[in-house]
């Protein structure tokens, strides 16, 4: 192992209570973002971008049915998303495909004044934050 590989982020697995519903919103945006299709099985799928890969389950091992980021755990992802036009372009797109802006009466600075990003929430609940990088 490297020093510029330890610690690098590997992958994310979100355990989710539909896996068709996961599938779509988040095939969606991560194609997007140019994560690739990566992984297949009958309880779930990933993507992958690089080194690092994101991995959507419907678990039999599931406790509950329901996400919520404001409990302890995972509250939300955040991808480096392009230019501001690009941020606006896939915000706006989102809505089309199962996510909703959230803190939309800030938008693109609910993450303070020299921070311009979406933050968008899917059907399960799941937060994910589109950062204008360029």
């Amino acid at each position: 192992m490297t020093d510029e590989s330890l610690g690098a982020l590997q992958h994310v697995e979100l355990w989710v209570p539909h896996l068709g519903r996961a599938k779509d919103e988040w095939g969606w945006l991560l194609t997007r973002l140019g994560y690739r299709e990566y992984q297949d099985w009958p309880d779930g799928c990933s993507w992958r971008r690089g080194p690092t890969y994101i991995v959507v389950e419907e678990s039999p091992a599931l406790s509950s049915r329901t996400h919520d980021r404001t409990a302890p755990g995972l509250n939300h992802l955040a991808f480096s998303a392009g230019t501001r036009s690009q941020v606006d372009a896939l915000a706006a797109a989102a809505i089309a495909h199962g996510w909703r802006e959230l803190f939309p009466e800030k938008y693109p600075h609910a993450g303070g004044p020299d921070h311009f990003a979406a933050y968008l929430v899917n059907s399960d609940g799941f937060e994910a934050e589109l950062i204008a990088t360029a």
